[in-house]
Parts: C-alpha cells; structure tokens; sequence
C-alpha cells in the first residue's frame, strides 16, 4: 500500500511542472515542490528496493536477514515519505485554500501521521517486548 501511495504521488509530481498553471508558483513553493519531488523519490526507491533486491536474490539463501533488511528499508521509507505526504499537503491547500488553512490541515496530517504511523506502533512494540521479557522471568 505504501509503495503505491508513494508511486501515484510520485507520477503527479511529475508532471505537475509541465503543467500550464505551475508558472505561477512563486519562487518560495518552487523549492517546497523540489524538497517534496525529492522525498517522494527517496521513499519510492527504498519502498521498491526489496522486490529488486529479491529478484537479484533469488533463490534466497537467507530469508530471515532478507525480511529483516526489506523492513529497514520500507520503514526508512516512511521517514520521506512522511515528509512528503505533509509537503504535499502544504502545498495544494496553500493554492486552493490560502497559507493559514494550509498550515493547520497540513499541522494535523503530520500529527496523524505521527501517531498513526510512528508513535502507536512504537508503544505498541515496547509493550510487547516489556510482556514477554517479564513472561520470561
């Protein structure tokens, strides 16, 4: 789901600069659009970068240390694609609803993104470890 999320982004940003109304971008959302672009690319080269892995890998002699290192890379993915995902934010609504709507939305897509996607499942891995290390006792 992530790597299609990333790719879809990806492909709209794209071809937004070859579109008629990105003339009027000013020079400030010019370099938001190019941190964005960068991020989108970043987080669908790791999100990609397992299936490419695997098809060079294949047969896989360990895939233990495979499944380990595939999920670094998706979760490495995260972090641009995170960033992405509120600069992308910041960037339409600032177009079609003006900067202080553009803050707050993109305030609370970082907050969700922060909880949902980092925090929840961080506390959530922590108690398990915590469980099981007291489990073993």
């Amino acid at each position: 789901m992530l790597l299609q999320g990333v790719q879809v982004l990806t492909g709209f940003l794209i071809v937004l600069p070859f579109s008629e109304g990105f003339a009027r971008v000013g020079p400030g959302h010019r370099r938001l659009y190019v941190v964005l672009f960068v991020c989108a690319l970043v987080s669908l080269v790791l999100f990609s970068a397992p299936a490419a892995q695997h098809r060079i890998l294949t047969p896989l002699s360990d895939r233990i240390r495979f499944k380990r290192g595939s999920t670094r890379l998706v979760v490495a993915g995260m972090v641009p694609f995170s960033v992405a995902l509120v600069l992308a934010t910041h960037f339409v609504l600032t177009h079609v609803a003006g900067t202080r709507v553009a803050d707050v939305v993109s305030a609370v897509v970082a907050a969700a993104i922060f909880m949902l996607w980092w925090m929840i499942p961080l506390v959530r891995r922590r108690d398990v470890a915590h469980s099981a290390s007291a489990r073993d006792l």
